[in-house]
């Protein structure tokens, strides 16, 4: 299945929830795409668990295949399976660098890293699902912090909430990861315990 590169405010709406970040477009529209909105029906409890696992695909830019190995990694750990997925989720590099407020979507931030422009410990990472550790420090690379989205990145950055789990220094364009979050650090409108009941049929 390849990864979905169309507009987010569509699926936002879809969802009936911002699914991007600060989306003036959802903000406008809120309701279901098409001439009538959602409709009155009551989705089935299968339906229920598919929309809460599609959200989360595509806020994070997940391929299904993918947020399957992510959900029977987290189903092996001890401790809530759900809490634990969305754990992994956020500590992939590119949702990093867009909860660090370098870049304004998790779309963005995929590109910041592929291109080569986010190093970890010092070192190039290149690969968007690269996973984060505690005491992790994840840097812009200093030949590309003068590019225009570091350069408002930078200028903009006390309008963005940095989660308590990193410490940002945007004056160095550097983030510090202290631990993983915790699910009330996790800003995310979905019910990952549907996902785990969708999983477990």
């Amino acid at each position: 299945m390849a990864r979905y590169t169309g507009p987010m405010t569509k699926k936002s709406r879809r969802f009936g929830t911002d699914l991007v970040g600060n989306d003036k477009a959802f903000e406008r529209r809120p309701y279901a795409p098409g001439v009538h909105g959602r409709g009155r029906t009551k989705d089935s409890e299968y339906s229920l668990q598919l929309k809460e696992k599609q959200k989360a695909r595509y806020a994070y830019g997940v391929l299904e295949k993918q947020f399957h190995r992510y959900y029977e990694e987290a189903s092996r750990r001890p401790g809530r399976t759900g809490d634990l997925l969305l754990r992994i989720l956020e500590s992939r590099l590119d949702n990093v660098v867009y909860r660090a407020g370098f870049a304004s979507t998790r779309r963005q931030a995929r590109q910041m890293v592929s291109h080569g422009h986010i190093l970890v410990n010092g070192k190039k990472v290149n690969i968007p699902s690269f996973r984060v550790t505690p005491l992790d420090i994840i840097d812009v690379r200093a030949k590309s912090q003068e590019m225009t989205p570091f350069v408002i990145a930078r200028e903009t950055f006390g309008e963005r909430d940095v989660p308590g789990w990193l410490t940002v220094k945007p004056n160095k364009m550097r983030v510090l990861v202290h631990q993983l979050p915790t699910r009330e650090q996790i800003v995310l409108d979905v019910n990952e315990q549907e996902i785990v009941e969708l999983y477990s049929r």
